[in-house]
């Protein structure tokens, strides 16, 4: 059995619901967990380490701009030789934004690409790196109902959606002979978080009947897929609730 207290965390976009559900969850199995969010809402990801901490985990928040080469790449050489051997690296930043199309601007395109396919792979290939010297790790990439399919108003986000599902797809060709588990997440649906509670309060409603995704739920998903023996890995896969039209 291994044992996980001996290895690191990385969860990249963890925000108040799915991505701290997933840092709380492998923090619960004894990873040390470090949470990170851009720079200006690193209060956030310390007060969840500090939960975290207070449970008897062990969590260290930081303040990283995913986009930026530099600041990922001194990210992860700090977490492999100040905190521990990274093993999971998961990316989670959202960027789900909507721009008819002649509102569109160059800035908007590039910026929600930058956000939701370059920094993807910026994280994709530092955790590479690392887990290759062990031959072991997972390297998990959250997705969307926009990774295949394009809606009206979502031409930006769509299209580096679809990005980061071909990144994906490609790491996991090239590193899985190495023992390197990557996979892709296609979360297709309402996830309950304050902002489908104050802006689609009848589909929050579904709540009580199961209707919208649970964070919880979610990530018990992500950490089935990471135990997974090797002989039976899953490189993609949609969670929806049951009740979801698809």
């Amino acid at each position: 059995m291994k044992d996980f207290s001996k290895y690191s965390a990385i969860i990249i976009g963890a925000g108040d619901a799915t991505g701290a559900a997933i840092t709380r969850k492998f923090a619960s199995h004894g990873y040390k967990v470090c949470p990170a969010r851009r720079p200006r809402n690193i209060d956030k990801v310390e007060e969840l380490s500090e939960d975290i901490i207070k449970s008897g985990g062990w969590s260290k928040g930081y303040g990283v701009d995913a986009r930026d080469e530099e600041s990922i790449q001194s990210f992860f050489k700090e977490v492999e030789e100040e905190v521990a051997p990274i093993d999971v690296v998961v990316f989670n930043p959202g960027a789900n934004v909507y721009f008819p199309i002649e509102e569109t601007t160059s800035r908007v395109f590039k910026k929600v690409w930058e956000m939701a396919a370059f920094a993807g792979f910026l994280t994709g290939r530092e955790a590479a790196k690392y887990m290759r010297k062990r031959s072991s790790g997972s390297i998990f990439f959250t997705g969307a109902t926009a990774s295949l399919r394009g809606g009206s108003g979502f031409a930006a986000f769509s299209s580096a959606k679809f990005a980061l599902r071909s990144v994906s797809q490609s790491m996991a060709r090239e590193l899985g002979p190495e023992g390197i588990h990557v996979a892709h997440f296609i979360i297709d649906g309402a996830i309950d978080t304050a902002f489908i509670k104050e802006n689609f309060p009848d589909t929050y409603a579904l709540k009580d009947k199961d209707g919208i995704l649970k964070p919880d739920a979610i990530a018990d998903t992500y950490w089935n897929v990471h135990t997974q023996d090797r002989s039976a890995w899953t490189h993609e896969l949609d969670l929806r609730p049951y009740m979801e039209k698809f």
